[in-house]
């Protein structure tokens, strides 16, 4: 579920919060790179384009040389995805969305919750070798789910291998240009590296998946994110893994990228037949869809009740007397408070509202969430009370 919603992220700290803050780095430029940025960020200048892999390897390289801080880790894709003022963006999916709702937040973190809870089960029950450290641990939870594309997570992934990185850009590109990005993340201590000065933080793969789990020892797959974060922060920002932005490269997609001696990785080495926890995955992710559809309902019913707080008393100010929404609804039109077509609209989604909280197996999922998003257009048209 990734609608997009009527509210800006703001701010959700609280003060029992912990704060997060994804530390942000100052990198260290080439000379070519630094001429093409100007003075411009990384984030807001265009992509350096590059002909062939020899080439980026050496740029990277020099790259490596001069932020010898850092370790850089590096995540190929199709597009180069950009927020409103222009700068690039790489949310883990959790997050991602330029208005997402404090409701649907939620929601995203409760169907990762029910992902999980599948996720133990099934390892446990069937005694699957690292069943013991899945269920203990919340950050393997999340690295599986994630790495396996069952469910959006606080987490983003990345690769040690720039070659990895190259392949994926090109395999789910269908432009002439793809993207790699170069970041630079603190030295790994341990199989899951917790940074707390800089809020970060990095889990190896290969050191925390059971080894039933092909996909990540041939991807050399890593997961990075801000620590201990949910739905607190104090804003969005925070949480773009862009904060430690080295560089970002146009690459082609045509097959002349791969020099002589280099190739792209086969699919069968990107996605390696055999692996026992990608057909777990796709188990969950089947459960997981069922339970998108009753969290879509619970959202649906939960914003349409916001909806009523809202329209209810102003209704009850105009007439002096308790109305039912729809009642409401029609009062607020005598009153001129909102258009005939809008409460007709209202009246639409109403019924649909009815339906759900009586007869919720009678009504399709597509229709909760056409009602849904219709629900939260219509919710910017309506006046504030006096």
């Amino acid at each position: 579920m990734f609608r997009g919603g009527r509210l800006a992220f703001g701010n959700r700290s609280s003060t029992t919060a912990k704060r997060q803050r994804m530390q942000a780095i100052t990198p260290q430029l080439t000379g070519e790179l630094a001429n093409h940025i100007g003075k411009r960020t990384v984030s807001q200048a265009k992509p350096f384009g590059v002909g062939n892999y020899r080439e980026l390897v050496e740029h990277v390289a020099r790259l490596a040389y001069v932020n010898r801080n850092h370790l850089l880790f590096f995540r190929g894709q199709n597009k180069d995805y950009r927020n409103k003022a222009g700068a690039s963006t790489l949310y883990p999916a959790i997050y991602r969305g330029d208005q997402v709702p404090q409701v649907e937040l939620e929601v995203r973190f409760k169907d990762l919750e029910a992902a999980c809870r599948t996720l133990r089960t099934l390892f446990t029950e069937r005694r699957i070798e690292g069943h013991k450290d899945v269920s203990r641990k919340r950050y393997i939870q999340w690295s599986i789910l994630q790495h396996y594309e069952v469910v959006a997570t606080p987490l983003l992934d990345v690769t040690h291998s720039l070659r990895a990185a190259c392949s994926f850009a090109q395999r789910a590109s269908t432009d002439p240009t793809c993207h790699v990005y170069v970041l630079g993340l603190p030295y790994t201590t341990n199989r899951i590296s917790i940074h707390s000065e800089e809020d970060v933080v990095n889990i190896r793969l290969l050191s925390i998946c059971p080894p039933s789990a092909l996909r990540p020892y041939f991807q050399e797959g890593y997961m990075v994110g801000t620590p201990d974060v949910t739905t607190n922060f104090d804003t969005k920002t925070e949480l773009d893994v862009r904060n430690r932005l080295i560089a970002k490269f146009a690459i082609p997609r045509a097959k002349y990228f791969w020099n002589s001696g280099f190739e792209a990785m086969p699919e069968s080495a990107l996605f390696p037949s055999g692996d026992s926890v990608d057909e777990l995955c796709r188990e969950i992710k089947t459960r997981t869809r069922d339970v998108e559809s009753s969290s879509s309902s619970g959202q649906f019913l939960v914003e349409w009740a916001q909806l009523e707080e809202k329209l209810v008393p102003q209704a009850r100010q105009l007439t002096e007397r308790n109305v039912s929404v729809g009642e409401a609804i029609d009062a607020l039109v005598r009153h001129k408070r909102i258009s005939g077509d809008l409460a007709a609209a209202l009246h639409e989604i109403r019924r649909v509202r009815n339906a759900v909280a009586h007869t919720a197996r009678k009504v399709e999922g597509y229709e909760i969430d056409q009602a849904l998003k219709r629900l939260q257009e219509l919710q910017r048209r309506i006046p504030e009370s006096h």
